[in-house]
């Protein structure tokens, strides 16, 4: 009997396809990174070919370090990066642009006119978000008003949307020949178009955006059969029985199915999400309603997420543009090579702040710059900056919970740095306890399918998997704790309020 589980794992700077065995642990894994394509200040796109192409390779390349063949996978789970916008021709499978990451901002003008009208909150009965560039109704609707004949194409009914869920299973199940066009609950309620309620797409606000309802996949549970892969070859007729977007796949990962149980995702951002069962909780706060996933024939079970734009990120920029690191993993030795931030605060607001701000007029800022500081204090000053954005996202967490939290679960790859990790614990003043499978999101993928297609039995049998690996202590004095959290929230300040109206969208048709 087939007991292993091929999980995909398409990020949002490389892809990932990770083999499972019946207990959870990692068989093999392999992984490609994309090109991060640049083509204007706020601007951030992904070829959606090179993602596909890329995600053929990691399969194939998985499979054979396992030994392993289709008749040894009981099935397949997807996880991905949420919100990124690809729209393509369903005849000929091509893209009619680059994909719209979900860090792009181009369309914050379309953002501050529908604003006007109702404020940030408009939708956020319906949809559970706040209108932002984040998510993915308004790079559809850009797409559309900005490509050549794109408009026509998609009232045709030849243009398909999707996140990059939608993009990986159309083409696993075979593309332009038949390939099934589905999303789960998850990514759906990332998009700005979909009713938390009902869980199916709004007539509203899909003319609200002006996007075609053909255009729009059929919204499915998180843990179901959806149809067999075809493509590529290794994996032909296994059945892809699990879809999650990559923080509700983590959420699944770290076994936190019931109310009140938590996560938090240190990867190209940081993600925090409280589990809230069945309930719709609206957040005071400035977090997100979402969905944290549903199983087939069930309810839906929803969260309140915190939403961070930049973390992991931030290191990879350093490396790439500053040219301060040559490895991502170098940032620990460096920042290791002095005792503090030296009086340096980073505020990485690249793409302006997400949760609990929601400022899209905020820029990275660099502050409390002396002689003294040095590349090692910006370095650690950077590492720093996620464990204090953290911080900003959990303090809104017991706003609107009402309950302190007594530990920190985290997954991710950030959370292999313990120097950034005792940081966290110690600008908390909880502990922080990282699992031995910090792969938690394709771990919640494979769950998913999984439980789908009999590889696992429930939930609770799920739960006997996660195994505690290092619990990090909280070391710091309180009164120097809230002393370098007064400084962060004065260096956010500085950075508030910095983009003009002129300087956000940058040259039409870019």
């Amino acid at each position: 009997m087939a007991d292993h589980v091929l999980a995909i794992d398409q990020g949002t700077t490389s892809t990932r396809a990770i083999v499972f065995d019946a207990a959870g642990a990692i068989v093999s894994n392999a992984q490609r990174e994309h090109e991060q394509i640049f083509p204007h200040a706020g601007f951030v796109e992904h070829d959606p070919v090179e993602i596909w192409t890329n995600t053929e390779w990691v399969i194939a390349a998985a499979l054979a370090r396992a030994g392993a063949t289709a008749s040894d996978v009981a099935a397949v789970g997807v996880t991905n990066q949420r919100e990124t916008a690809i729209v393509w021709d369903r005849r000929s499978g091509r893209p009619v642009h680059n994909a719209l990451v979900w860090q792009d901002t181009r369309t914050q003008p379309a953002i501050d006119a529908l604003a006007r009208d109702g404020g940030i909150d408009r939708f956020a009965e319906t949809t559970g978000l706040p209108l932002a560039t984040y998510f993915s109704a308004s790079k559809v609707a850009w797409i559309l008003d900005s490509v050549p004949g794109a408009r026509a194409a998609a009232e045709a009914g030849d243009l398909l949307f999707g996140t990059t869920d939608t993009w990986v299973v159309w083409n696993l199940t075979g593309g332009a020949r038949g390939g099934i066009h589905v999303t789960d609950v998850t990514n759906a309620s990332r998009t700005l178009l979909m009713d938390l309620r009902t869980l199916e797409w709004s007539d509203e606000l899909l003319e609200v955006w002006g996007i075609p309802r053909a255009m729009m996949p059929e919204i499915r549970s998180s843990s179901e059969v959806v149809g067999e892969a075809q493509l590529p070859d290794a994996l032909h007729g296994v059945p892809i029985a699990g879809i999650l977007g990559d923080q509700q796949a983590a959420t699944f990962g770290q076994a936190a199915f019931d109310p009140g149980e938590s996560k938090n995702t240190y990867g190209t951002g940081n993600f925090l999400l409280v589990n809230t069962g069945t309930e719709i909780v609206r957040s005071a706060s400035g977090l997100i309603t979402t969905v944290a996933y549903r199983c087939a024939g069930e309810s839906a079970r929803y969260a309140l997420e915190g939403s961070i734009a930049v973390t992991g990120s931030l290191v990879q920029w350093l490396r790439d543009n500053l040219g301060i690191i040559q490895r991502s993993e170098d940032i620990e030795t460096l920042a290791a090579s002095v005792a503090d931030n030296g009086g340096a605060y980073f505020v990485p607001a690249f793409s302006g702040l997400f949760a609990p701000y929601w400022r899209p007029d905020a820029r990275g800022a660099l502050v409390g710059m002396t002689r003294y500081v040095n590349k090692a204090h910006i370095a650690r000053a950077a590492l720093e900056s996620t464990g204090l954005q953290t911080r900003d996202v959990i303090e809104a967490v017991v706003a609107d919970t009402g309950r302190a939290l007594h530990e920190l679960r985290v997954d991710g790859g950030m959370t292999r740095d313990a120097l950034a990790m005792q940081f966290q614990a110690d600008i908390l003043g909880v502990p922080v306890v990282r699992p031995k499978v910090v792969e938690t999101t394709a771990l919640g993928a494979a769950y998913a399918a999984g439980l789908a297609t009999g590889v696992w039995r429930d939930r609770d049998e799920l739960r006997t998997h996660w195994r505690e690996d290092v619990r990090f202590e909280p070391q710091m004095p309180a009164e120097e704790r809230e002393r370098r959290y007064r400084l962060w929230k004065k260096a956010v300040s500085k950075a508030l309020d910095w983009v003009d109206d002129d300087v956000l969208a940058g040259p039409v048709g870019s």
